[in-house]
């Protein structure tokens, strides 16, 4: 049973971001009318060509097949002072209040605090540099 909301969303994102039905199959590596048939919940798309579609759209397999009403999912962070701000942090399974996370937000400012206006001072030089040889 195909689920008609994977072709709904299909539609919708790939308006949202400005493809035609052609460039997505040129992507897939198929025919039209076979990425025409997963809009029109004629198909229903392999996972593997699901994964292709996410990919390219930009979204999740998660938004397409309806499990979750997010179309941009949220990129995993690098940033450490923004995975400190998380709410449901947990240590092997044990959850860590705000105020648990406080010391260890602490501590990293203490660390960077010394080297950041380096760190940005270096940003600045290589951005004059690269501007003076263009």
């Amino acid at each position: 049973m195909v689920t008609p909301l994977i072709g709904k969303r299909l539609r919708e994102v790939r308006k949202k971001r400005g493809l035609t039905l052609q460039e997505i199959a040129d992507k897939l590596g198929v025919a039209r009318s076979t990425y025409a048939g997963y809009e029109s919940d004629y198909r229903q798309p392999p996972l593997e060509i699901l994964v292709q579609i996410a990919d390219i759209l930009k979204t999740s397999t998660d938004y397409l097949l309806g499990l979750t009403d997010n179309p941009y999912p949220k990129e995993p962070t690098r940033n450490a002072k923004e995975l400190l701000k998380e709410n449901d942090l947990h240590w092997d399974g044990v959850p860590l209040t705000d105020e648990e996370l406080k010391p260890l937000r602490d501590l990293l400012e203490l660390v960077v605090r010394d080297r950041l206006p380096k760190i940005i001072q270096d940003e600045k030089e290589k951005e004059k540099n690269k501007s003076e040889h263009a």
